[in-house]
């Protein structure tokens, strides 16, 4: 069942759902709108030949940091990894689903190529997957809203909630920009 605007301030002040920093001003009717923060990572292809999914990005990506005043352009056909300025996080009832803003994707900006989620149990600050789908360039600014997430309750409280021994966590908890780390799953 995804929650509404009421549920999800419930659950945030029966602590099932985190949003740090929280404001009433971002609740829409059945999701939070999330902010765009000031850290991106871009690809540097002309250090790598290939990407090897069995092997560690490691140096295969350059940080940038955007001043609050600054700005962060993202050419046709380019990729980005960003970090949302809020602090999610749900219990083991719950799931978030992160989703794009229609504004922006009305523009051709894609916020996640695949990862969407918040598994049960995580709190992190989530990591956007951008992706340029026009033939313009976009001018993106640290403090916009970028997302939003919607909340569900599950059926019933999950046996290992994200985190948990024996679980691949390899993104819990995460307040910085995480690279892929798809080469752990090759072990």
């Amino acid at each position: 069942m995804l929650l509404s605007d009421r549920q999800i301030k419930e659950a945030i002040q029966n602590k099932n759902i985190e949003i740090l920093p929280f404001s009433e001003d971002n609740l829409q009717s059945a999701s939070y709108d999330l902010h765009l923060d000031h850290e991106f990572r871009v690809f540097k292809p002309h250090e790598s030949e290939i990407i090897d999914t069995k092997k560690p990005v490691d140096g295969m990506m350059e940080k940038v940091h955007i001043p609050t005043e600054g700005s962060f352009v993202l050419h046709p056909g380019s990729f980005a990894l960003a970090l949302v300025k809020e602090k999610t996080g749900v219990d083991s009832h719950h799931v978030g689903r992160l989703e794009g803003k229609s504004s922006l994707a009305r523009l051709g900006l894609i916020i996640h190529t695949t990862a969407g989620f918040l598994d049960p149990g995580n709190s992190l600050k989530l990591t956007l997957e951008l992706f340029n789908a026009s033939p313009l360039p976009i001018k993106l600014y640290p403090g916009m809203k970028i997302a939003q997430i919607a909340f569900e309750k599950m059926g019933s409280e999950c046996e290992r909630p994200y985190g948990s021994e024996g679980l691949n966590s390899k993104y819990f908890g995460a307040e910085e920009i995480q690279e892929s780390r798809m080469h752990l799953n090759f072990r």
